[in-house]
């Protein structure tokens, strides 16, 4: 048996092939996914370009030079070696941009399971977990493009303000938010309006996406970057997705001591220069990294998977009401279009009003 993957060249992100590979016999205790589908957005792009340092090319293996950029999708099970899990069920997580994946499952519970394939331990048990849908509560079968397209990037949001909320803001009386036309940041920003109602939402977005991001009426006030210099010295706390170091240092001299915290989270601007590379000191707080997995697994220790379940799905929920009709839902059959969609983000061409899905 073939499967199908696209291999994305590591050195140039925008260069990506179809590649037909040999699979063979299933181990013992495994699990053979046929994948059903998946979204393609920004933070796809972000697990490529800091690949290397996070490790996320480690999840599915391609040759040297090469990789298989990791996705968030719905898969069905065609072939069971494990006792536990019957062929026909259908599951959710972490998947590769390709047509099939095997998986050892771990710790299975009727909710789901963990692949336990020795190359992929020294990653975060987060993206290791898959979500058995028959018994998962978050699941709508009506509202599956959702959350593949805002599911993952929604929870990154929801941890985020659970952090500055549980540092009191930091002393903030503003949030100001970069790339905030990203999905992630309009979690944050949903979240934030419904949490921490006290803090004023300042979306920074590129001139040709203001209309958009302030259609969502997620925030207080929306800028051009160009019109930062505009926005009131507040004490803030920023929260860059865009990953531009050069909008990063703006912001940074914009506030200066004003800044109260500096989090680092994504990077959808890839052609500008890095914010995780090495440079001048800026005037304010050192930035931060925020690495969303080990803020997952500190929030349900701390509360418990059920408790935490219910919060983060009250929290979803007031989101999905929130994103209603923000963006146009297309669907694209084929690994060629995955090929095709992918390439043309990492060019630099993302479209907010529009959230990609898979059918491979």
């Amino acid at each position: 048996m073939n499967i199908t993957q696209v291999h994305v060249r590591k050195a140039a992100l925008t260069q990506a092939a179809l590649a037909e590979v040999p699979l063979g016999p299933l181990a013992e205790g495994a699990v053979r996914l046929a994948i059903e589908s998946f979204s393609v957005t920004a933070n796809n792009v972000t697990y490529a370009v800091v690949g290397d340092g996070f490790k996320y090319w480690d999840f599915f293996s391609a040759p040297e030079g090469f990789g298989i950029v990791p996705m968030w999708g719905h898969a069905r099970v065609i072939e069971s070696r494990h006792p536990e899990i019957a062929v026909g069920e259908r599951v959710y997580g972490y998947l590769p941009m390709a047509s099939h994946l095997d998986v050892i499952p771990g710790r299975v519970t009727p909710g789901g399971f963990s692949d336990t394939a020795e190359h992929r331990q020294p990653m975060s048990p987060v993206y290791n977990s898959y979500t058995r849908l028959a018994a998962d509560p978050e699941h709508d079968p009506a509202r599956e493009a959702e959350r593949m397209i805002f599911g993952p990037l929604f929870r990154t949001g929801f941890l985020i303000e659970y952090f500055l909320r549980g540092e009191g803001w930091f002393g903030a009386e503003q949030l100001v938010v970069t790339s905030a036309s990203s999905k992630t940041a309009m979690g944050l920003a949903s979240v934030a309006r419904q949490s921490s109602p006290q803090i004023r939402r300042i979306g920074l977005t590129s001139k040709g996406n203001v209309g958009f991001v302030e259609a969502s009426g997620l925030y207080d006030e929306v800028l051009a970057y160009d019109d930062l210099d505009k926005l009131a010295v507040l004490r803030s706390v920023s929260v860059d997705f865009a990953g531009n170091a050069d909008l990063l240092a703006r912001i940074h001299r914009h506030f200066e001591d004003a800044l109260a915290q500096s989090v680092l989270v994504g990077a959808t601007h890839i052609e500008a220069r890095s914010v995780f590379g090495k440079h001048e000191p800026l005037p304010g707080p050192k930035p931060q990294l925020f690495f969303a997995p080990d803020h997952a697994v500190a929030f349900f220790k701390a509360h418990g998977a059920d408790e935490g379940g219910r919060l983060v799905a009250a929290a979803w929920r007031d989101f999905l009401e929130a994103a209603e009709g923000t963006i146009a839902i297309e669907r694209h059959a084929g690994l060629e279009s995955a090929r095709d969609v992918f390439t043309t983000m990492a060019a630099g061409q993302i479209d907010p009003a529009k959230g990609i899905v898979i059918e491979p």
